[in-house]
């Protein structure tokens, strides 16, 4: 059976992955992979409040609760993921990347994944 550890290697080595990280609802990162200078603590310690007001838009637009997220900026995507009530997962991209895969994987592979914490 894989470990989380494990599952974050495997998607730090998709092409134009820049980090990977997984966080608890805390802000405090449980596992990760960075490269090219991203800085997975202060990931981790944002990622909470970019939850919540995913949330908050989610129950305003009534679209129940919030799964998983494609955030874009001017050097990258942002990929978040709810794992589950106590985790979530974000993948950093560069922008050119083609992060179809990577959201169908998530998709499938959800609960999985969640099951490894």
């Amino acid at each position: 059976m894989a470990t989380i550890r494990e599952v974050v290697e495997a998607f730090s080595r998709r092409p134009g992955v820049d980090a990977v990280v997984v966080v608890g609802r805390d802000g405090l990162p449980i596992d990760s992979h960075a490269k090219n200078g991203v800085d997975p603590e202060n990931v981790a310690a944002l990622l909470p409040s970019v939850i919540n007001g995913m949330t908050q838009l989610g129950e305003a637009a009534r679209r129940g609760e919030f799964g998983t997220g494609v955030l874009e900026f001017g050097a990258g995507l942002a990929v978040v993921s709810v794992l589950n009530a106590e985790a979530v997962l974000v993948v950093l991209v560069q922008p050119s990347t083609n992060v179809g895969g990577l959201l169908y994987d998530l998709r499938r592979h959800r609960s999985a994944i969640a099951g490894l914490l």
